[in-house]
């Protein structure tokens, strides 16, 4: 595996390194040494699937607030999204930045989430399916999000944003929440350079 580093500090980009012949490629592509040795939680609780019919689709951005913040990978096994993550760490340098990255069948590319990071993603082909991993259980009382069309974010989706879930919707805007946001996001002092 290759992982590249993104523009948001501790979010990878892993790339394939397959092994191919006449048959088609061969390629690791999870290994719990190679995440440690880049510092990154190799730790799996779930491992969930999403099927979307409709390109234009859009789903998140979502998160979970400590102590059950969680670090997803994710892969795109059918179809194409754009997948986008928001930096939600208000000590980081990169805070409430934003990177979309294209995931799909052809390119095979994962993308390393870390922890406090909001997720979503917009469909680009219908019948669009992927995989991710996340590193801590589904928890309704630390669930939360971020509008997928908050003007502070400037999110750049490609298609019109259709089969938004009334949920997805409803989160309040950045403005009116992001106090509360960012003090249940922080950092405490103990856990300060431990975390990603």
């Amino acid at each position: 595996m290759r992982f590249v580093e993104t523009a948001l500090a501790g979010a990878y980009k892993i790339e394939l390194e397959k092994r191919t012949d006449a048959r088609g490629f061969f390629a690791r592509a999870f290994c719990i040494r190679e995440f440690e040795d880049h510092g990154l939680s190799p730790r799996i609780t779930q491992v969930n699937i999403a099927l979307t019919r409709h390109a234009g689709t859009l789903r998140g951005l979502h998160f979970q607030f400590p102590p059950m913040a969680e670090a997803k990978l994710v892969r795109c096994t059918r179809g194409s999204i754009l997948d986008v993550i928001v930096d939600m760490r208000p000590e980081s340098s990169t805070y409430l930045r934003h990177l979309p990255i294209e995931l799909n069948e052809e390119n095979h590319t994962a993308l390393y989430v870390p922890e406090r990071f909001a997720h979503g993603y917009q469909v680009l082909i219908d019948d669009t399916e992927l995989t991710y991993h996340a590193s801590e259980f589904y928890s309704p009382a630390h669930e939360s999000g971020i509008r997928f069309d908050d003007p502070r974010l400037e999110i750049g989706w490609p298609l019109q944003a259709s089969g938004v879930s009334s949920r997805d919707e409803s989160w309040p805007l950045l403005a009116d929440r992001e106090p509360e946001i960012a003090r249940r996001m922080a950092l405490h002092p103990a856990q300060r350079g431990v975390a990603n």
